[in-house]
């Protein structure tokens, strides 16, 4: 979960795509207006309506794990240089499911997909408070890392080449209680019946399935048994609820050099150290098991479905703890230092078991390999500012 910064043209290019595959299914669009390319100019009030009241801010509002300090627009770093048609597509995706705070807010939204930049960025600021996200203690700091969506060659049945199952959930699993751990799964002769017939897929590679394990999701380009071939996705499903261990810092613990290209360094360790691969991957107790879903070319525009419900926008969509920040809310992330530097809208969008604490963030990167390295490389400083809409009491949030 834990590579060079992709290309802003990237970034653009799905942007591109997505803005014109999204709005075909909004709920509540009538039709599908013209791609951005084509799209006629419209005159869009600029004027926002009427608003409420935004309420004494006097100190700031303390939730499970974080406090929100409310600030003003001016201390958010880069807000005058977002690009709002990309801030836009998560937050026209985030009306699909959103929470009931922003929901009133999704019709504005819609009218303004057609907006101008200016006239987007001017509403933010009018309809959107920010408040700043510390944790308990004052630190407005915290981590950001990064997890994407890999894409692996797999069997629909086993052969000598692709011998690594990927399972659905197991016989007798019940959501939410402890399972085998990785070990187990593999020796104990109860977890193995339990798993049989319930293999979605097969592998080449033990670290190509530990690294689906790690990111809960990817994409699989398949060869069925008539030859035919077809790319899939596979959705997470649900864990052994066994604690997650970093396969990294179990091979720093070994006097393994820190591995640099995950993962490509990890790869090659394995080929040295054929004899030992399966203690590194059992020093990951943690499990993960999918679902199998069906990718249309919209599905292929966005990222898997994260915790909220709603398809992940690259670049745009994080993961946080729910107990700082509720799913479906918008927020302002910033970050500096030797992957990226970013200034953004994002929204609140999934959740992992490693992504704790009020000031911490798992950035969506993207689909595939460039998405990969750079997902790999991401550990920087973060700070994030939660944008609520006015005259709401943000207290009510949990």
């Amino acid at each position: 979960m834990v590579p060079a910064r992709p290309s802003a043209g990237r970034w653009r290019g799905l942007a591109a795509l997505a803005a014109t595959a999204i709005v075909a299914v909004l709920a509540g669009c009538a039709s599908s207006p013209p791609t951005p390319a084509t799209a006629p100019r419209v005159s869009v009030p600029t004027a926002p309506p009427p608003q409420p009241p935004l309420g004494p801010l006097t100190g700031p509002l303390t939730h499970p794990k974080s406090r929100w300090v409310p600030a003003d627009w001016s201390e958010l770093p880069g807000v005058q240089d977002d690009a709002m048609h990309e801030a836009w597509i998560v937050l026209m995706a985030n009306c699909q499911r959103p929470n009931a705070v922003m929901a009133p807010l999704c019709q504005e939204l819609r009218r303004l997909s057609i907006g101008t930049p200016e006239e987007q960025r001017a509403f933010l600021l009018e309809r959107l408070q920010p408040y700043r996200v510390e944790a308990l203690d004052g630190q407005p700091q915290g981590l950001l890392t990064s997890y994407y969506e890999p894409v692996f060659e797999a069997s629909r049945t086993p052969t000598s080449a692709f011998a690594v199952p990927l399972y659905q959930t197991p016989a007798g699993w019940v959501p939410r209680r402890p399972w085998f751990t990785r070990q187990q799964i593999d020796t104990l002769p109860e977890a193995q019946a339990a798993l049989r017939g319930r293999e979605i897929a097969w592998l080449a590679d033990p670290v190509d399935a530990l690294m689906l394990h790690i990111q809960g999701s990817g994409r699989l380009q398949i060869t069925e048994a008539d030859g035919s071939r077809r790319t899939v996705r596979l959705a997470f499903a649900g864990t052994n609820e066994q604690p997650y261990r970093s396969v990294q810092q179990w091979l720093a613990s070994q006097g393994v050099s820190p591995i640099g290209r995950w993962p490509e360094d990890v790869k090659d360790w394995a080929r040295q150290n054929p004899q030992r691969v399966q203690q590194m991957l059992w020093s990951n107790p943690r499990y993960v098991f999918f679902r199998e879903e069906p990718l249309t070319e919209l599905d292929a525009a966005f990222g898997p479905r994260g915790a909220q419900g709603v398809p992940l926008t690259a670049g745009r969509s994080i993961a946080v703890d729910r107990d700082s920040i509720p799913y479906g809310t918008p927020v302002w992330l910033a970050t500096s230092g030797p992957v990226a530097q970013l200034s953004r809208l994002v929204v609140a969008q999934d959740t992992g078991s490693a992504i704790l604490g009020a000031v911490r963030a798992d950035f969506f990167a993207g689909t595939g390999a460039e998405a990969g390295r750079f997902a790999a490389r991401m550990k920087q400083p973060l700070r994030l500012w939660a944008l609520w809409p006015r005259g709401v009491d943000p207290s009510g949030a949990f």
